[in-house]
């Protein structure tokens, strides 16, 4: 039996199915029972490539039952399958029809598989995410501090606090669980031992970019957002800009990035020597990004440590 394309529109409550070639359509339940269903409805299918949105995580338990049986699947950036849509003329937009663009969109694109983390990174994301969760309820609040009358002030600071521990906890069990893994503890320590790069990146790289250390250095930079886009069309010559990526891993760099320019002694020489051939000091700390992820990048595919003064590693990074 010839290998079809699959594509799954994925909602909270259902999952709407479709096949390019056999024009092929079913609908289960996004649940347990529905995922199974999906397994079994598979074995006769045969799908060379399932692509699904992502949703936010409710995408998250097929993808896994999906990799465990053996059957590649891609979650791909819905805007890409919205500006695909438009291309081929589908306008109109329910479950049934966004699973058939999903579908053409495997046939056409092809995009590659990427399976997702083990149960151990699984779990360190979600610690991680309801990191940034806390950290963005103290940003609020201490925002709010500031114009606060007396009746809530003191309200606020009692919330401060509260957050803080619990943050504090947070962070406490991330660490406690990376130095429980060999593996992590040992690409922590590589990281770590950058300037510029502190607990935050290194976790953030580790969980929400296994990827690193396992592409060249121009795959990474497109993974995470931080490759130049050519804007050139016949006589218009336009500024390249980057763009997509993954926004967490990106705005985690752009902060390890700013410290480096003053800490690092390699980026602060890129930094300041972009800087004074005339470059924009925002166009140069994307470009120090893109530097920094690369030499991390190398550094795990080697397992190699920062070394100060004239490092062997960095000098061949470019």
């Amino acid at each position: 039996m010839e290998k079809d394309f699959v594509g799954i529109d994925v909602s909270k409550d259902s999952l709407d199915i479709a096949a390019f070639n056999a024009n092929k359509k079913l609908h289960f339940s996004n649940d347990e029972a529905g995922i199974t269903q999906i397994i079994k409805a598979f074995d006769e299918m045969a799908p060379a490539l399932v692509v699904m949105e992502a949703t936010g995580g409710y995408e998250t338990p097929l993808v896994y039952a999906l990799n465990k049986v053996g059957i590649p699947c891609a979650v791909v950036n819905p805007r890409e399958v919205r500006d695909f849509a438009r291309a081929t003329k589908k306008l109109a937009k329910t479950d049934s029809i966004d699973a058939q663009v999903l579908a053409h969109f495997a046939a056409a694109i092809k995009p590659e598989p990427r399976p997702l983390s083990d149960e151990e990174g699984r779990e360190l994301g979600a610690i991680l995410t309801r990191r940034r969760q806390v950290v963005e309820m103290l940003t609020a609040e201490k925002n709010r501090m500031h114009t606060a009358r007396k009746p809530v002030k003191e309200e606020i600071k009692e919330h401060i606090a509260y957050l803080e521990k619990r943050l504090a906890r947070i962070e406490s069990n991330l660490s406690g669980r990376i130095q429980e893994s060999p593996v992590k503890k040992m690409k922590y320590q590589l990281l770590r031992s950058v300037p510029g790069v502190g607990p935050t990146l290194s976790i953030t790289l580790l969980v929400d970019l296994p990827e690193l250390g396992n592409l060249n250095r121009r795959q990474i930079a497109a993974l995470v957002g931080v490759a130049p886009l050519n804007r050139d069309s016949g006589t218009l010559r336009g500024k390249r800009r980057v763009w997509g990526g993954r926004s967490q891993v990106r705005a985690a760099l752009y902060m390890a990035s700013l410290v480096a320019t003053r800490h690092n002694p390699v980026i602060k020489r890129f930094y300041t020597r972009l800087c004074e051939a005339g470059k924009a000091k925002k166009v140069a700390l994307v470009a120090c990004m893109r530097k920094l992820l690369t030499i991390l990048n190398a550094m795990l595919k080697h397992c190699v440590s920062w070394h100060f003064g004239e490092p062997v590693l960095v000098s061949n990074v470019h």
